[in-house]
């Protein structure tokens, strides 16, 4: 691994080279040594001086990796240079992180954004690419669309850029018939988000019966994963799962999985999960909320979970209101969190009253029930009908529905 500090403090760039390192890891490489420098910009042409670059030379020589990876980003020119005096693989954090995401997307759309945001990455620098097309194989960095489909020309490369948008827009006409069926539902819907490795997936697996796979790696989750949670008062809801965001995710991956956050985008509360383990969560809380402005869904009321308390840094103090502190794995914190949740879930919905006839109650008080929170059920024998109140979503047609009984 090779980092260049400038102007961020010791600690932050321990914390980047840290995260660097699990990425690797993620990307199931092992790192051998690790290469830093300070200096006050950038060298323009290789990152880090000529003398770090004979430093680096001497490295790759002795301990022979496969690959070399640069925490910053590496320019065209920049790939091309050291590529001239390294004989080794060499690959930035974005490409390491491309390869992670193309290493997990299990779902034909999530593989197809992958390789959509890989072959614009790799377009511009297939000049710089000469050493690292001769070194095929496995490893890091060979994922997805591979190398051998890159050795052909731009014009190959463009044609199947243009298929991959072509067939995601189609998924996306789906997706969004889905998005706009699940809305008309009037289910209140709810978005997890949150740096990578937050303990989103847990959540999920512990407030709805979803199964999906949880580890303790960055971005377990590509593919966005909608189901239903049911609260202890019967009030149900959707809880979306999405991919998890990093710091300096690459632009491409925020364009290409857009339509897979688009999934939280109809949502009526966002779930930000946070984990109070971090010795950089205010750095990790930036980067959701930056990203949450990027994708144009500040709008959205937002709930912070701090998760892992069990782990909790001991200079931890919670930033963002309204939340609540809680470990996943502990089932009395689960049940705080669900009643939690519908408290805050109630300030947004509207109370309402309607009356149901005996004659069609079964199928509609069902229907009721279903769509909006009942809270008392009463019987007025006297007209046999029922008295229903609760709450339910703004546009819910329930609401529209007020009074209508006693007009007719």
């Amino acid at each position: 691994m090779v980092s260049v500090q400038t102007r961020q403090s010791n600690g932050l760039f321990e914390y980047e080279l840290e995260e660097l390192k699990q990425l690797t890891e993620t990307a199931q490489g092992e790192v051998v040594a690790t290469l830093t420098q300070k200096r006050d910009r950038h060298d323009p042409r290789t990152i880090i001086g000529k003398g770090k670059l004979d430093e680096l030379k001497h490295l790759v020589e002795e301990l022979e990796p496969t690959t070399v990876i640069f925490e910053q980003e590496l320019s065209p020119r920049n790939m091309r240079n050291i590529q001239e005096v390294i004989d080794c693989k060499i690959i930035d954090r974005i490409q390491l992180i491309l390869d992670i995401f193309a290493m997990r997307a299990s779902s034909k759309e999530g593989k197809m954004q992958v390789s959509l945001a890989q072959l614009n990455y790799l377009l511009p620098r297939l000049t710089g690419q000469g050493v690292n097309m001769s070194r095929l194989g496995a490893g890091i960095g060979t994922r997805g669309p591979g190398e051998t489909q890159l050795e052909t020309d731009r014009r190959h490369i463009n044609k199947q850029i243009t298929e991959i948008k072509k067939e995601l827009a189609e998924t996306e006409k789906h997706r969004r018939r889905s998005r706009i069926k699940r809305q008309e539902s009037h289910v209140f819907q709810i978005g997890l988000i949150g740096y990578t490795n937050a303990g989103k997936s847990t959540l999920l697996n512990r407030l709805t019966d979803a199964e999906t796979y949880e580890e303790n790696l960055l971005f377990a989750t590509l593919d966005p994963l909608t189901r239903k949670m049911t609260f202890p008062n019967q009030f149900q809801a959707t809880l979306t799962d999405t991919v998890g965001f990093v710091q300096n995710l690459p632009t491409q991956l925020v364009h290409a999985f857009k339509s897979t956050l688009e999934e939280s985008k109809g949502v009526d509360l966002l779930l930000h999960v946070v984990d109070s383990s971090q010795e950089f969560v205010g750095q990790q809380e930036e980067t959701v909320m930056n990203l949450i402005d990027e994708l144009e869904m500040e709008e959205i009321p937002i709930v912070t979970v701090y998760n892992k308390k069990d782990l909790m840094h001991p200079d931890f103090q919670p930033k963002l209101h309204p939340n609540i502190v809680i470990s996943a794995l502990n089932p009395e914190d689960i049940e705080r969190l669900k009643e939690f949740l519908w408290q805050e879930i109630k300030k947004m919905l509207v109370p309402y009253q309607v009356t149901v006839s005996l004659l069609d109650g079964g199928f509609k008080l069902n229907q009721i029930q279903q769509e909006t929170f009942v809270e008392s059920l009463e019987l007025n024998e006297e007209t046999n009908e029922y008295i229903v109140s609760g709450f339910a979503k703004e546009n819910s047609k329930w609401l529209g529905e007020q009074g209508l009984d006693d007009e007719d």
